[in-house]
């Protein structure tokens, strides 16, 4: 298990599943850990239950919801005012929602906001943290569910047609192709410290299907006795924020601690410079332009 004294880590979605994990080992190995999470009640829980396994008091806490622009920023600004540099961002959080479409205050459909633009603008708003870092790594977590994906840039708020599993395969898509994009701009822009990741977790026994309700509910609790342990599925994200194995990898998707190809057709350079400029416009940021 690599060593992490002062390295300071921020996890998303820290209060369960794959993120709870993947904190508390990252804290485990002596990193500072900022746990961001939508719920107080929530991350105080977690945030005392990883200092007692821990055996120290380096985690800390920021409060966002990420489908909420207004509220990444801020956490993004009480990073930047409290932190001297980013280590590592492990981009964790994601959801599936249910059979209708909802908005998110933004008016961004809520699986796109909570998946794919809340991330891209936090990672956004963290890279001079990143860059002021010897050695930073961005960790997305993808899912083997973006072969499922149809986007449609066009209709990138699933407006003309929206299903759950469909915007859910769509952003995990969208979070390698947002990987691979960010790595060639970071080499694009000579910037040799940061490297950025994407993983598959695995089928992973959590609570993760439980808000999509209906069909997908019921069929997340019948494959259970099917699926992985959260600790095994948080295994690569470990990986790929603390081994030495990938320090100089940049732009790869991962299963199983592995490197793997990612086969989907609108997996083209071209769409991912659409997809990157339809992010900004859609967060009214802009990076590594």
């Amino acid at each position: 298990m690599p060593s992490l004294p002062n390295q300071i880590i921020l996890v998303t979605g820290a209060t369960s599943g794959i993120g709870k994990v993947t904190a508390t080992k990252l804290a485990q190995m002596g990193a500072r850990v900022v746990l961001l999470a939508r719920s107080a009640e929530k991350a105080e829980a977690t945030q005392r239950e990883i200092k007692a396994v821990a055996g120290h008091d380096q985690v800390d806490v920021l409060l966002a919801d990420l489908a909420d622009l207004a509220q990444v920023r801020r956490a993004a600004a009480e990073f930047n005012a409290r932190y001297p540099r980013l280590d590592v961002l492990v981009n964790n959080a994601g959801l599936i929602f249910g059979a209708q479409r909802q908005l998110s205050v933004d008016g961004n459909e809520l699986g796109l906001a909570t998946n794919h633009l809340g991330p891209f603008l936090l990672t956004a708003l963290l890279l001079d943290k990143l860059r002021a870092s010897p050695a930073a790594r961005v960790v997305n977590l993808a899912s083997m569910a973006y072969h499922v994906a149809k986007p449609n840039l066009a209709d990138i708020q699933s407006a003309q047609r929206y299903s759950a599993m469909r915007v859910y395969g769509n952003t995990k898509l969208y979070n390698i192709m947002f990987t691979q994009e960010l790595a060639r701009r970071l080499r694009a822009h000579g910037i040799s410290n940061v490297t950025a990741n994407a993983l598959h977790p695995g089928v992973v026994a959590s609570n993760f299907g439980a808000s999509a309700g209906g069909w997908l509910s019921k069929l997340s609790q019948l494959g259970r006795p099917f699926m992985i342990s959260v600790e095994k599925g948080a295994e690569t994200s470990i990986f790929l924020s603390s081994s030495p194995e990938v320090a100089a990898i940049s732009g790869g998707y991962f299963d199983k601690q592995k490197p793997v190809a990612v086969k989907h057709s609108f997996n083209t350079a071209d769409h991912a410079r659409q997809l990157w400029e339809a992010s900004e416009q859609l967060t009214g940021t802009q990076f590594l332009a």
